[in-house]
């Protein structure tokens, strides 16, 4: 049986680190991801995080499956204040040279997010015992290991458990959705047939009064590049109080949450 809740996330800062940016400028994701709220889930349970090179972490073997939707709270149009720090990194570790020996001071420059707040949705399963304990630990503001917002320093808190009760979506005209949801382009030049729709929610241009689009590429889950290399597989988001609706029906992930608004689970 399937169980609906949600929490609201914050803290005074956080460092969602995009791992294609290089030193000395390290850049944060502006959106809390999937990848990082299970890991977040993960330590709010106990479930251990990264500790071997070329093996997934406990956490996201485990809860990989699990359903998550994503809204933004005290935001400007999808976007969160940021700002920059710098300082300097000395360890060993950090500066060998090309002998292997203690080089240089590393100089870093490193975006960070200020007072960043989610409410996270969990489409639960009340047959599994790691996502029983998920709702037990949430609902008694209980956790395991101190969940933080990308870095150590950044500590994360939670609020405003909450239960709700839903149903499948299935539009028929014009809706909007209170998350984050997929936004693949269209597929061009295509034949319209079972294998290339176009299953996500496109804008009604038809429309007026809506304030804002955003739009953000995120990680959506971890794969397997060969030889043990796992990096982030991403997926294109967006987040808007335009009018949407549907060019075909298909497995769009869409939840009326009653007495609130339409939510997408991924």
């Amino acid at each position: 049986m399937n169980k609906l809740i949600s929490i609201d996330l914050f803290a005074d800062f956080g460092m969602l680190k995009k791992p294609d940016t290089n030193e000395p400028v390290y850049l944060t994701f502006n959106m809390l991801h999937k990848p990082a709220l299970l890991g977040i889930l993960g330590a709010i349970i106990g479930l251990e995080g990264f500790r071997e090179k070329g093996k997934l972490p406990e956490y996201y073997e485990k809860l990989k499956d699990l359903k998550i939707g994503i809204q933004p709270l005290r935001h400007e149009n999808g976007n969160f204040q940021k700002s920059t720090v710098k300082y300097n990194n000395a360890t060993g570790l950090a500066n060998k040279d090309a002998d292997n020996k203690n080089g240089a001071t590393l100089n870093v420059i490193e975006q960070f997010l200020i007072a960043p707040a989610f409410r996270c949705f969990l489409l639960l399963d009340t047959d599994n015992e790691l996502h029983e304990k998920i709702d037990k630990n949430l609902k008694n503001n209980y956790a395991e290991y101190l969940p933080y917002l990308g870095k150590n320093e950044f500590s994360m808190w939670w609020e405003k458990y909450k239960i709700y009760e839903f149903d499948s979506f299935d539009p028929d005209g014009t809706f909007t959705i209170k998350t984050i949801y997929i936004k693949d382009e269209p597929l061009k030049d295509s034949k319209d047939t079972g294998a290339l729709l176009n299953y996500d929610p496109v804008f009604d241009d038809k429309l007026e009064g809506y304030s804002f689009s955003y739009f953000e590429r995120l990680p959506i889950e971890y794969q397997d590049l060969g030889a043990n290399n796992f990096q982030y597989k991403y997926q294109k988001f967006a987040f808007t109080d335009w009018g949407l609706k549907l060019k075909h029906k298909g497995s769009n992930h869409l939840l009326n949450i009653k007495n609130y608004g339409i939510i997408q689970v991924f």
